[in-house]
C-alpha cells in the first residue's frame, strides 16, 4: 500500500491562500490513505473543521472507495458534484497518484495535495508500516530469498553486505541486522544455497517516466 503521511498544514493553507480559495471541497482515499489514518472518514472530517476554524466554508466532503481509481473518482466528483462545482479549491487527502487523478477528474479547479506520499509499504501491523519495494521493475526476489536488499539495506546495496556490518548487525540501523544476513538466513532456512555471484547492476534506462501498463492491448495482441 502506498503509505502517506500528514502534509504541513501551513503549506495547505499557503496554497489555498495562492488562489484566492475561500469556499473548500475536500477529498479522502477509502483504500491506503484509510488505512494509514491519514486521509478516512476521521481525518477528512478533522481538516474540515480546522479550515472552518481558519475561516473557510467548506463545501463538502468526500471519500471514494479509492482516489486513484480514474472511473471510480468520477463517479464519486458526480454523487458530490454540487460540493465540487461550489468550490474555489480541493484539498485532497490521498496519495500523489490519487491528487492527479481528483486533478484530472476536475480540471477546471485548482486540486491541492493534504498529504505527503512517503513509500509503498507494508504493513506489519496496525499502524506500523516498512518499507519493502522500490518498484524497480527488474525484481531479484528470487535470487534474495524474497528481501529487496536495494530498498531494505540503508546505503541500498545490490551486493552485500558492507564493510562495517558487525556481528551481523546493520551499521546505519544498529538496532536491527543486516539485510544481507537475513537474506543469507533465510536462504539456508530454505535449504538454497546463497549465490556468490554478484548480482548485476541495475539497467535504470529501463526504468521509464512515466511509466505505464496496457492490459488490453497486451491481450490483443496475445491473441
Amino acid at each position: 500500500m502506498i503509505i502517506t503521511k500528514p502534509r504541513d498544514w501551513q503549506r495547505i493553507i499557503d496554497d489555498l491562500e495562492r488562489v484566492g480559495a475561500r469556499r473548500v471541497f475536500i477529498t479522502g482515499c477509502g483504500q491506503c490513505a484509510t488505512v494509514a489514518h491519514t486521509g478516512g472518514e476521521e481525518e477528512v472530517a478533522e481538516a474540515a473543521e480546522r479550515l472552518r476554524a481558519a475561516g473557510y466554508e467548506v463545501t463538502g466532503t468526500a471519500v471514494g472507495e479509492v482516489a486513484c481509481h480514474v472511473g471510480s473518482t468520477r463517479r464519486d466528483a458526480r454523487r458530490s458534484s454540487s460540493g465540487y462545482a461550489g468550490a474555489d479549491a480541493v484539498v485532497a487527502l490521498s496519495c500523489g497518484a490519487g491528487v492527479q487523478t481528483v486533478a484530472e477528474t476536475v480540471p477546471e479547479t485548482p486540486v491541492f495535495p493534504g498529504l505527503e506520499s512517503a513509500f509503498l509499504g507494508s504493513v506489519v501491523r496496525h499502524g506500523i508500516y516498512e518499507e519493502r519495494c522500490q518498484m524497480c521493475g527488474e525484481c531479484v526476489l528470487d535470487l534474495t530469498g524474497g528481501i529487496c536488499p536495494v530498498t531494505t539495506c540503508p546505503k541500498g546495496l545490490l551486493n552485500g553486505p558492507c564493510g562495517g556490518m558487525w556481528e551481523g548487525r546493520c551499521e546505519v540501523l544498529r538496532d536491527r541486522d543486516c539485510t544481507f544476513v537475513r537474506i543469507h538466513r533465510r536462504l539456508e532456512a530454505q535449504g538454497r544455497p546463497a549465490t556468490h555471484e554478484a548480482i548485476r547492476p541495475k539497467d535504470h534506462s529501463r526504468k521509464l517516466k512515466p511509466g505505464g501498463v496496457n492490459l488490453r492491448t497486451e491481450r490483443e495482441a496475445g491473441r
